[in-house]
């Protein structure tokens, strides 16, 4: 009966989904993820793009990554960020449609 309440998930699946949706409560995760929905960045390019210092984007992407919704490349002494998958595309377009509504 517990599974009915919850919508058919269990108490760990809502933590969880839970953890993930306070990701997408930061302004500046949120402007992170969007420059990232155009195109892979690195830590500098996404700094100036924000306007936010390197230190703040660096932190930021520490959270994404944890999160799994950005993965990372290394070229040289470059490391490049991009979205983990399209389902970040997703969850930020529902979001917004949500908004516009």
């Amino acid at each position: 009966m517990e599974n009915a309440k919850s919508g058919g998930y269990t108490d760990e699946e809502m933590m969880k989904l839970a953890e993930l949706y306070k990701v997408f409560g930061d302004s500046t995760r949120i402007r992170i993820l969007s420059a990232l929905m155009r195109e892979e960045l690195c830590v500098c390019d996404i700094s100036e793009l924000l306007g936010v210092s390197v230190s703040a984007v660096s932190h930021q992407l520490r959270i994404l990554k944890q999160a799994e919704l950005v993965k990372y490349r290394r070229d040289g002494k470059v490391v490049y960020y991009s979205l983990a998958d399209d389902h970040v595309k997703t969850i930020i377009a529902q979001g917004a449609e949500h908004i516009n509504e």
